[in-house]
């Protein structure tokens, strides 16, 4: 959860600029957070599909209690940018598919 104001809460137009700009930033990031989830569960290949994972759920983890505008924004940059090269990668990958492994064609227990 991204927090801007860790103060007591205050009355005005400034709480609720800061307000509304920590739940629209606040839902920037998740909206973010759910594509790149997605497209990277469209990797072709086992590997790259399960690091992308990972790596995205790690990085966000990582930077969940940044409060500084400034860096909130770079992140959100920064996480837009690599959400089009997952979406290129995704789409390379599926020109040049390949076999799937073992681990990918079990089948799931019937019950």
């Amino acid at each position: 959860m991204v927090v801007l104001n860790s103060g007591p809460p205050r009355k005005g137009p400034t709480y609720f600029f800061l307000s509304k700009m920590a739940a629209s930033s606040r839902a920037q990031v998740l909206d973010l957070y759910r594509a790149m989830l997605r497209e990277s569960k469209h990797f072709s290949a086992y590997n790259y599909r399960t690091y992308a994972i990972r790596r995205i759920r790690d990085a966000f983890r990582e930077n969940k209690n940044v409060q500084d505008p400034v860096e909130i924004q770079t992140l959100v940059n920064k996480a837009k940018r690599d959400l089009g090269m997952i979406r290129r990668q995704v789409h390379i990958g599926q020109l040049y598919s390949t076999n799937k492994l073992i681990i990918e064609n079990q089948e799931k227990p019937k019950t």
